[in-house]
Parts: C-alpha cells; sequence; structure tokens
C-alpha cells in the first residue's frame, strides 16, 4: 500500500521513496507525493529520477491501495527495491489545489444560502463545475452566489484537514456537504477538509491552507441537470497573492 503524503502535505513538491512493485502500467512506490486521479481531481504529472536517469510521469492512478505511476511510452523503468526521486509538476498542482478549494467555498456558500447538498462535481486545469440539489438556478441567485463566494475567497479563511474514524466523522453536525451515499461503505477513516466558519466535508483531495489564494472565481454556466439538479461552472481568476508560495 502506497503512503500518500499530499494528505497531510499538499504543499510536498519532491520525495525520496522505494519502488515496490513494476507492472505494465507502471511504477509502485512505498510513498509518494503524485495525486491520483480521483474525487474530481485530475492526477499529478512530473518526474522521477534514479540512477542518473530520469522518467516523465505522465498518469498517476490508484488501485488496491497501490498508487501506479505511469512513465512516458519507450522508457525503461526501475528496479524494485531502488530509491528514486520524486518531483511533481507544481504549476499544475497549485492551479489544481487552488480550484479544488474553490469548489468548496462554492458548496458552502451554496449550502449555507439555498441548503443544496452537492450530488457532483469534477475539475480541470481551465474550468471546473459543480451540481447541486437545487430546483431554481436563476440569474440572480448564480450573482449572488458569485458575489458571496468571492467575498469568502477575499477574506482569506484558514483552511484544514484532519482524518477521523468513519463514525466520529459522521456524528459531526452538518458534516456532509454531498450525498452520503456517495462515500464507499469500505472507507473507515475519513479525511475532513474545514474552510473556517463556512464548510466542513469529507474530502481526500489536495488544498490550497488558505481561501485567499485562490484569487477568485468566475461563473462561465449554467445548466439544469434535472428538476432537482443543477449545475454551475466556474473558472478561476489569477488573482494569487503569493501566500501558497514556497
Amino acid at each position: 500500500m502506497t503512503v500518500m503524503l499530499h494528505l497531510d502535505d499538499s504543499y510536498l513538491r519532491s520525495f525520496d521513496a522505494t519502488v515496490t512493485a513494476i507492472s505494465g502500467d507502471g511504477i509502485v512506490l512505498d510513498r509518494t507525493a503524485f495525486y491520483p486521479t480521483g474525487g474530481g481531481q485530475p492526477h499529478d504529472t512530473g518526474r522521477l529520477a534514479a540512477g542518473g536517469e530520469e522518467w516523465r510521469v505522465i498518469d498517476v492512478i490508484k488501485r488496491d491501495g497501490d498508487v501506479i505511476h505511469t512513465l512516458e511510452p519507450g522508457v525503461a523503468p526501475t528496479a524494485v527495491g531502488e530509491t528514486v526521486h520524486g518531483e511533481i509538476d507544481w504549476e499544475r498542482r497549485y492551479r489544481l489545489m487552488r480550484t479544488h478549494t474553490a469548489l468548496h467555498v462554492l458548496c458552502g456558500v451554496v449550502f449555507r444560502e439555498f441548503g443544496a447538498l452537492v450530488t457532483g462535481g469534477n475539475m480541470g486545469l481551465d474550468k471546473a463545475r459543480m451540481d447541486f440539489e437545487l430546483e431554481d438556478l436563476s440569474a440572480e441567485r448564480v450573482s449572488r452566489i458569485e458575489r458571496l463566494a468571492n467575498d469568502v475567497i477575499h477574506d482569506g479563511r484558514a483552511v484544514s484537514w484532519r482524518t477521523l474514524p468513519r463514525d466520529e466523522a459522521f456524528r459531526i453536525p452538518d458534516l456532509i456537504r454531498t450525498k452520503i451515499n456517495l462515500l464507499p461503505a469500505s472507507i473507515s477513516q475519513v479525511r475532513v477538509v474545514e474552510i473556517e466558519g463556512l464548510d466542513l466535508q469529507a474530502d481526500g483531495g489536495a488544498h490550497v491552507h488558505n481561501t485567499s489564494e485562490v484569487g477568485g472565481i468566475r461563473v462561465i454556466g449554467t445548466r439544469s441537470k434535472g428538476r432537482i439538479n443543477k449545475r454551475l461552472e466556474i473558472e478561476l481568476i489569477d488573482e494569487v497573492n503569493g501566500v501558497g508560495e514556497r
């Protein structure tokens, strides 16, 4: 099983690890800072190096507890037991961290204002979307949501995370901003991400430490996905204050 270092430190850009397995899909490490595709957040890219050689990591997935790092085609992988040095593409990771936190801000604002739960979401480098259990998503509401979300971002609220036993996590009032049935029953430990004074939800992704690092958001589209299911699409406004650059 691979230890996922981002769960404790999402700002970790480089690390050393031991190769535990090699397959046609890629290399498995005992520990990694690379984020595997999941929870609506795309995988990291970057490089692995060992013995004077270096390989590009082009895909990362998690399977049965192992994180598999897919290397660029045509390169010979390293050997099991060898120590490798990994470096993630920080520009890509940091933008995804900002976007993920932006979605949590959006989620918190919509829940606070309308009591609506999240029914789905996804993100990319250029834009992101979130679906809500809402009947009405008028232009006035969209404008209000965007304004209030940017107010929270510019407030500079702390973002933190911790891991709790599943039963304890579910005893926290108003914890889950997503449908509880979206969390697999096999999950016994729940990582929760909190935006100070706004939002607390189960999440395994990478986030910034402060909402001010998001910069700002702009709603670029809406869509009805059903009578009680509405979609908001957003993009980041690049006004980063540098808090997370380290």
